[in-house]
């Protein structure tokens, strides 16, 4: 098979267009054409097949990829799906280019996020996922006791999922205020943890994803650094490195 033939979902990350993650899920739903049909899931494309979502022909322009930092504010829902979500990230920023989110923060929660229009370092840090520094503040409804400190970062057993959260770096900053480091995104997981100790979360801010801090106001963001890329790209190489170490263990 010929070296120039490559999956559909890497085309559309490599170009620009969304992450390997959501290319499956367009592909899955039948909005993604190669020659006007609509493909299989793995589905190889050459360089001279056309490709379409949702009708619009998708091109590899070779631009420069975006990366931005973006304070996230209550209320606004981390999807690209701008047809279901009136209150998504992307029309609220409405960056004259296409980007999506890395990741995501939920809906009641504000703080760093990052966008991009680079497919391939949104696989990269998913991938990476669980062994990357996120760090939160977060408020909770009465005051925190030492069991709780404790409790918290010695991990939580979250029923559901049956699964018990990694060890984490917990500390006191007030009395109903903590910090905490996270190395893995479970799915709501600072609030579940605390409601699995009787706690309710009032106000829940992400500061920083592993080198990146969250220094702009709520509602606005930046580009990165060329310093701060370099070292993301660093870091990613050994955290990608440190998951498929442990993967073939």
């Amino acid at each position: 098979m010929s070296d120039n033939l490559k999956r559909i979902n890497k085309f559309l990350s490599e170009v620009g267009y969304c992450s390997r993650r959501e290319a499956d899920r367009l592909i899955d739903a039948g909005r993604v054409t190669i020659n006007g049909t609509v493909p299989e899931m793995g589905t190889k494309i050459s360089p001279t097949d056309e490709v379409h979502v949702d009708g619009k022909l998708i091109e590899n322009t070779n631009q420069k990829f975006v990366y931005l930092a973006f304070n996230k504010p209550v209320g606004i829902v981390c999807t690209t799906d701008t047809r279901v979500e009136k209150d998504n990230i992307i029309d609220f920023i409405n960056y004259p280019k296409r980007i999506f989110p890395i990741g995501r923060l939920d809906k009641p929660s504000e703080g760093l996020i990052l966008l991009t229009d680079d497919g391939d370092i949104v696989n990269k840090i998913l991938r990476a996922s669980n062994n990357h520094d996120k760090e939160y503040i977060v408020r909770v409804d009465k005051p925190i006791s030492q069991t709780f400190l404790l409790r918290m970062s010695g991990g939580i057993y979250l029923e559901d999922l049956e699964k018990t959260t990694k060890k984490c770096v917990v500390k006191k900053i007030d009395s109903q205020t903590f910090s905490i480091i996270l190395t893995q995104g479970l799915n709501r997981q600072i609030r579940r943890m605390c409601e699995y100790l009787t706690y309710e979360v009032e106000t829940l801010k992400r500061v920083r994803i592993m080198n990146i801090p969250l220094d702009v106001p709520v509602g606005e963001y930046r580009e990165l650094t060329k310093e701060e890329f370099a070292e993301l790209n660093n870091l990613l190489a050994s955290s990608t490195k440190t998951y498929l170490d442990n993967k073939q263990q």
